[in-house]
């Protein structure tokens, strides 16, 4: 994952942090994070990394409206 801190994240770059906290690697961009077996505490793991990485402090009601990387992603560009 890139460390750009510009508020932009790739949905591959979101695939990374999700296959990094859920254990799995078979994550795509349209992976629904729940569905993974995902659940609230570990998601502030993906909300920590995401503002670590991209300067973008995102809710855990983002993340519910936003579950996927590619939605995601979207979502830290609107934030930024």
């Amino acid at each position: 994952m890139s460390t750009d801190l510009t508020g932009t994240a790739t949905p591959q770059d979101l695939v990374a942090v999700f296959r990094r906290v859920l254990e799995r690697e078979d994550v795509t961009a349209d992976s629904d994070f729940f569905d993974l077996g995902g659940d609230s505490l570990v998601a502030t793991r993906v909300l920590s990394a995401v503002a670590r990485a991209h300067g973008v402090e995102l809710t855990f009601d983002d993340f519910l409206l936003a579950p996927t990387p590619a939605r995601l992603a979207h979502r830290i560009a609107a934030a930024a």
